[in-house]
């Protein structure tokens, strides 16, 4: 490709040394794909030219193509590319003014009431939207567990989620309107319409009325197919929502659906409205420590009565690291005491905030699993009330040791266990990377009791790998991270082999293969083992509609190659 040429018919900011090469082959995944360039728009006017511009130029260059990106903290892949890597993160980083109105949202199933809308550049990252929001008492709630480094853009390219969701569902849930770039280069606003709203949408003269026309008529046409295929998870980024896109009882539309979690495959987002609401500031928290998996399953149906905002765990590694890197993880939340005097006296205080925990280890062993349920609120009796009642439902039924947070402070204690047991590990393990490939699982909590035991004796087959499972229970969603030697051929020849493995336990228990973290490289290979071959014969025509010349992010949602994939998997 003559990068010089680029320059020149496009004339926006274009890079291409080694340096930032090198920083654009890699995000969080296993994968390393070097571009020929990285672009930097400034503004939508750029991104539009740069669209036709390469629109023009694919019939003379079949691999070209554009793969928009944010902060590049995807464990799928799916900001890797060979071609033109876009970077919305130094120009698309404005927030707009932050409105306070409220509104109803639809979150999993129920009515929720919201209190803000703010519309915001695609390239901010969440860590400052966040301080931006919380200014006015508001927040965007559907946050993923990396919000320090990750963006709102890459929040809605994957549809993400995280600690939050059993209250307030995926980040598809809180987006209001969409401003995107079609592949002809033309703008469109994307939102939710109304049955009269989208006949006049369908009669356009353009691609954006053919994009409607031919979606409508697909989704209707293949209602039965798509009905059957949704998947049946409280979770899932897997394939293109088509099961959301028509709501027959509603009379509405919305594109919106297939563009949040299209993982920049169907058209280029550069502007996102969304919905906020107002945080509840009081919390607490009861740990449940089990013995016994058989449990699980009506032990979160149980817990999930009483409504908690968060439901997460971590299994006996986790538990286990915790206890082993003690001192690091003290020091660890000790960091912000100020003064050497106020550091030892935090220290301590932490210390013992971790005694019954050891205590629990020497006495009983390591627990099988540690549950946490969060409950939220907006005075501290109103919390506790209802946490005192979650524990001793618990108590009552399942003869479980259980132990409530006296404060905000001892509830970070468990989620730092389960934030950072694995990241000192790591830091501990030399040699060793993080190798996320079957990550993100979902399953119903139901048939946890059976499905983590088979889990765990699929791993148990590879026994060089050292591995976590920690995940929000309440929604069974686990993410498991080996750590791996990825520049040995025996260890990288797992990986397909080990997949292959999991998603098949997963299909089999009617789960998804991901439900916050996508497709990108490392799954688009494995839709047609969740979805079969009619259904995904449905993404690819949802791909040609939006996008007929293959000029976003091939290779992503539809037409991956798992043999390509192989051979791009990171070396060092």
């Amino acid at each position: 490709m003559n990068i010089q040429e680029v320059k020149n018919q496009i004339g926006l900011e274009v890079e291409n040394s080694e340096e930032v090469i090198k920083k654009y082959s890699r995000d969080a995944s296993i994968f390393e794909v070097r571009p020929e360039a990285v672009l930097f728009p400034k503004n939508t006017s750029e991104v539009q030219n740069l669209v036709k511009w390469v629109s023009e130029k694919k019939q003379f260059e079949k691999k070209l193509s554009l793969t928009a990106r944010s902060a590049g903290t995807d464990m799928s892949g799916g900001p890797l590319s060979e071609s033109l890597v876009v970077d919305f993160t130094k120009y698309f980083n404005k927030i707009g003014k932050i409105e306070t109105e409220e509104s109803i949202s639809e979150v999993r199933g129920e009515s929720l009431k919201t209190q803000g809308m703010v519309v915001v550049d695609p390239g901010v990252y969440y860590r400052d939207f966040e301080k931006a929001t919380l200014e006015k008492n508001l927040l965007l709630p559907c946050y993923t567990a990396s919000k320090l480094l990750n963006t709102v853009g890459g929040m809605a390219g994957n549809n993400s989620a995280g600690e939050k969701t059993l209250a307030y569902g995926q980040t598809k849930d809180w987006v209001e309107e969409l401003e995107v770039v079609l592949s002809d280069g033309s703008t469109a606003i994307i939102k939710s319409l109304t049955e009269g709203e989208l006949e006049k949408k369908i009669k356009l003269a353009n691609l954006e009325g053919k994009i409607y026309r031919e979606v409508f008529h697909l989704v209707k046409e293949n209602r039965v197919l798509i009905e059957k295929c949704k998947p049946t998870t409280s979770k899932n980024s897997a394939g293109y929502y088509l099961w959301e896109v028509w709501d027959e009882n509603k009379r509405r539309f919305n594109l919106q659906k297939l563009i949040v979690g299209s993982q920049g495959t169907l058209a280029f987002v550069t502007k996102i409205k969304y919905r906020l609401i107002t945080p509840r500031p009081k919390n607490r928290m009861v740990a449940i420590f089990l013995n016994d998996l058989s449990i699980l399953g009506k032990l979160v149906t149980k817990v999930l009565e009483f409504k908690p905002e968060t439901l997460e765990s971590y299994d006996d590694h986790t538990f286990s690291l915790a206890m082993r890197f003690l001192p690091e993880m003290i020091k660890k939340m000790s960091r912000d005491a100020g003064s050497a005097f106020g550091g030892l006296v935090k220290l301590f205080k932490l210390g013992v905030q971790f005694l019954p925990e050891v205590l629990l280890t020497l006495t009983g062993g390591v627990p099988k699993l540690v549950v946490i349920a969060e409950f939220t609120g907006f005075s501290d009796q109103e919390v506790l009330e209802q946490v005192k009642k979650c524990e001793a439902a618990v108590k009552s039924e399942f003869k479980v040791k259980t132990h409530i947070t006296a404060s905000a402070e001892e509830s970070e204690k468990y989620w730092t266990i389960r934030r950072e047991s694995f990241s000192l590990l790591r830091q501990h393990s030399s040699g060793l990377s993080t190798a996320p490939f079957v990550d993100d699982i979902v399953v119903h909590p139901l048939d946890l009791p059976e499905f983590l035991p088979r889990l765990n004796a699929i791993f148990k087959k590879y026994p060089s790998l050292v591995y976590t499972i920690a995940g929000h229970a309440g929604d069974a969603n686990f993410h498991i991270i080996p750590l791996m030697d990825l520049t040995k051929k025996d260890q990288r020849d797992i990986i397909p082999k080990l997949s292959e493995e999991v998603y098949s336990l997963v299909v089999e228990y009617k789960g998804s293969i991901t439900a916050e973290h996508n497709d990108g490289i490392v799954r688009t290979p494995f839709l047609r083992q969740q979805f079969g071959e009619e259904m995904v014969g449905l993404f690819e025509k949802v791909k040609n509609i939006f996008d007929p010349k293959n000029i976003f992010n091939p290779g992503k949602k539809v037409g991956g190659s798992w043999a390509w994939a192989m051979e791009h998997i990171k070396r060092n």
